[in-house]
């Protein structure tokens, strides 16, 4: 008989998809704020321009896992039951976005007047509301449609190999594990760092105060 500790845990999964859903409409509406004249000195575009390459390098290796570690594992296991080749198109779909949205904070990066980095801020503007408008109806068809079909084919170890790609060649764990503790409640931070991820709960208070610094000065 199945119990609930023989099925996937997805925390890890949707802990992701809520940092970089919730990181798309900030990026978005800052660089709205500086377009419309918001103070952007030449360090915080240095600062907004990595961010969103972090945050493009997140998303792109977070499908990427999805295309050759996690779709082709539930076609195997699943069969004829699913058809998950829109999920990969999604993803295909998204890579000239990102393309666009790495191109406009490259623009306001070197942009040298205040002029032209609200210039550069509109058009990175642009950019980044396609990639969260797609991101966000994305993520909510792949978990309606793909999370139950992880929980009913895939076993447990199965799925830690899938995450334990996910973690390989990710961000520095001084970007992710603050992001982290913003997007879960107590309850979920208190699962993520159980056990082994006690060590996660002992690093957080030493790499906070370096991201909150960079993150005011991306954010306001």
């Amino acid at each position: 008989m199945s119990t609930r500790t023989e099925t996937p845990d997805l925390l890890g999964i949707r802990m992701a998809h809520r940092m970089m859903r919730r990181d798309a409409r900030r990026l978005t509406e800052a660089a709205e704020r500086i377009a419309a004249g918001e103070a952007c000195s030449p360090e915080r575009a240095a600062a907004v321009t990595r961010w969103v390459e972090m945050v493009c390098d997140e998303v792109h290796h977070h499908h990427t896992t999805e295309d050759e570690a996690l779709l082709p594992l539930l076609t195997a296991r699943a069969g004829a039951d699913v058809d998950l080749a829109e999920l990969g198109d999604d993803h295909r779909a998204l890579d000239p976005l990102l393309d666009a949205v790495r191109a406009g904070a490259a623009a306001l990066a070197t942009a040298t007047s205040p002029a032209d980095r609200r210039a550069a801020a509109a058009g990175l503007g642009r950019a980044m509301a396609r990639v969260r408008d797609e991101l966000d109806e994305h993520i909510e068809d792949e978990e309606r449609s793909m999370f139950p079909m992880i929980e009913k084919y895939l076993t447990v170890a199965e799925w830690d190999a899938v995450e334990k790609r996910a973690r390989d060649g990710g961000m520095p764990m001084s970007f992710m594990l603050p992001r982290a503790a913003d997007v879960l409640d107590r309850a979920e931070f208190a699962q993520l760092t159980k056990g082994p991820g006690v060590m996660l709960k002992l690093l957080l208070p030493l790499v906070r105060p370096g991201y909150r610094r960079r993150e005011l000065l991306v954010f306001g």
